[in-house]
């Protein structure tokens, strides 16, 4: 049976090197699609990976959530799949000014991932959120904590939603929104794995599949470099990559990192 891997935002950074450590590690049998926005550079980037399996560039614009699904549906059921697309914020632009496109990027995208990706995934399958340590709830102001712990995908989307509102009406600094955007934004996109974890945990257990987010650490990349001075300690992505699909990878599922965030193999509170 040919397995089938999907990785977002996979141009680049991590996520070209996440297709590549993958198709290495596959066999000629096997598919991953390398998907992104822009249709050229999808195409120099699959046709640049070498390795075992066969690689196919995809484009695919992850703010659109109906493409999400057409995809989906067209493969009908994939084993693993990296949810991994991000927007690369600038420190010459306001955060407010950059919120719409940072949530449509790494909110919009990750719920329609979930919706649409965890449905197919096959026995064994993998579903992954490369999210941040930033997503842990003692980031987030205490009066709103309670907006994401123990909530729905739809609850989730709504405190978004929220969060999204206060930020153009200008109210979000009164209620307790971080200025930093990128807190939020990770926050959210952790409690939307773990809503949907709740859901599956017993049935995707039993079929050694894992749903999960990871924090892959600072990662020297483009998207990277303007907000950090010392990379000195800073990861490759080809590291990154090796360390990640190490986890992603490992069977059976570890129950304890089932629907968690996690760093370096290990649970995040």
């Amino acid at each position: 049976m040919t397995r089938i891997a999907v990785v977002t935002g996979a141009n680049q950074g991590i996520g070209r090197a996440l297709v590549e450590d993958l198709a290495t590690r596959w066999s000629a049998d096997d598919l991953v699609l390398l998907t992104g926005r822009d249709p050229s550079r999808v195409a120099d980037a699959a046709a640049a990976v070498h390795g075992s399996a066969r690689v196919e560039g995809r484009v695919l614009d992850v703010t659109d959530s109906a493409a999400i699904a057409a995809l989906a549906a067209s493969l009908g059921a994939v084993d693993v799949v990296i949810s991994n697309a991000t927007m690369r914020m600038t420190p010459d632009r306001s955060q407010a000014e950059q919120a719409d496109e940072l949530i449509a990027v790494s909110n919009g995208a990750t719920h329609a991932v979930l919706r649409s990706f965890a449905p197919i995934l096959r026995p064994g399958g993998r579903l992954i959120v490369v999210a941040s340590s930033l997503g842990t709830l003692d980031h987030l102001d205490a009066r709103l904590r309670p907006l994401f712990e123990d909530a729905s995908l739809e609850q989730v989307e709504a405190a978004v939603a929220q969060w999204q509102a206060a930020i153009h009406d200008g109210t979000a600094s009164d209620q307790g929104w971080s200025e930093w955007i990128n807190i939020p934004s990770k926050v959210a996109q952790v409690a939307a794995v773990r809503a949907v974890a709740r859901e599956r945990r017993e049935q995707d257990l039993a079929a050694d599949r894992l749903i999960a987010s990871v924090c892959p650490g600072l990662v020297d990349t483009p998207t990277s470099r303007p907000w950090f001075d010392d990379f000195s300690q800073a990861k490759t992505p080809a590291q990154a990559a090796k360390e990640l699909l190490d986890f992603i990878l490992a069977s059976p599922v570890d129950p304890e990192t089932y629907g968690e965030l996690v760093r370096e193999g290990k649970v995040l509170s």
